[in-house]
């Protein structure tokens, strides 16, 4: 009887099975660690309320976040991270920031046109830097989490469609653990936050836009006009504003991020930001 001799050059069965372990255990102590990470960083970022403070502690979270991503995925992946290039950083930055506050106060003025918005007063330049600092230490580890692992690996095993849907549908189920949660706001969020940063990153192949982007809408909604963000209780901000009318166009509890006239602005981002990525020929490709 012949017997077919295996190909030295290809891997035992057994040994496909080590490798294939090694790669569980390492996604899994991504997933698990910078989650627990996420968490992290957004708790002692919002426990400090000292404005000057804040303005530390938030960037110094959000550097040491950025620096630790970038050891694992060289240390533990074995992989050149290309999600933070420096050339691109800066405008990439301001180009996100500027579109986020952008789009949130396009919003908040549609909602304020039907009536669901209103100006008071002035309120706190003190404030408003807290909520800056505090920000950016969440704008970066959750992108960080939703886009630089979870998005990443998913797009690498199961492609660009399998990786949108359900890092945008995390996203939106994280927002649940706020106060003035609902499960119409976590859908709301998935669809026009979880999809248009996940287009952010798409389009890039970096996580500055999509943090610039993050950082730029929840400065505007609890910075600026003072209104809650995803559920969480409002802040001191640069005005005082009021909301009233149909939580539909409201966002009722969940605040403006609940409220159809920011998933539909929002959703015309994401239909922007995929189309350009779609001419780039990027929307095909898989990650590492």
């Amino acid at each position: 009887m012949n017997e077919t001799a295996q190909d030295p050059r290809q891997p035992s069965s057994a040994t496909g099975r080590r490798i294939r372990n090694r790669r569980g255990v390492r996604t899994a102590i991504l997933i698990v660690g910078f989650a627990g990470v996420m968490l992290g960083v957004n708790a002692a970022a919002a426990a400090v309320r000292n404005p000057a403070l804040s303005l530390v502690v938030g960037p110094a979270l959000a550097a040491g976040t950025i620096a630790l991503y970038v050891w694992t995925g060289g240390h533990v992946e074995g992989r050149t991270v290309d999600e933070f290039p420096r050339e691109s950083a800066r405008r990439h930055l301001v180009l996100g920031g500027f579109g986020g506050l952008g789009l949130a106060s396009v919003s908040i003025c549609i909602i304020a046109l039907f009536g669901g918005y209103r100006i008071t007063g002035w309120g706190s330049i003190a404030g408003a830097l807290a909520v800056v600092g505090t920000m950016c230490a969440v704008a970066v580890s959750e992108e960080v989490f939703f886009r630089g692992v979870v998005f990443r690996l998913l797009r690498g095993r199961w492609g660009t469609v399998v990786a949108l849907g359900a890092s945008a549908t995390l996203f939106g189920l994280l927002h649940l653990v706020n106060p003035g949660a609902s499960l119409w706001g976590a859908l709301a969020v998935a669809i026009e936050a979880g999809l248009m940063l996940g287009a952010a990153y798409l389009l890039t192949g970096s996580l500055w836009l999509s943090i610039g982007l993050h950082l730029g809408w929840n400065v505007a909604i609890g910075g600026v006009f003072g209104t809650v963000v995803s559920g969480a209780a409002a802040r001191e901000a640069l005005f005082t504003g009021e909301a009233s009318g149909p939580d539909w166009l409201t966002g009722g509890a969940f605040g403006p991020e609940g409220s159809v006239v920011s998933v539909l602005v929002c959703l015309a981002a994401t239909g922007v930001l995929l189309g350009v990525a779609h001419r780039r020929a990027r929307l095909l490709e898989r990650t590492r």
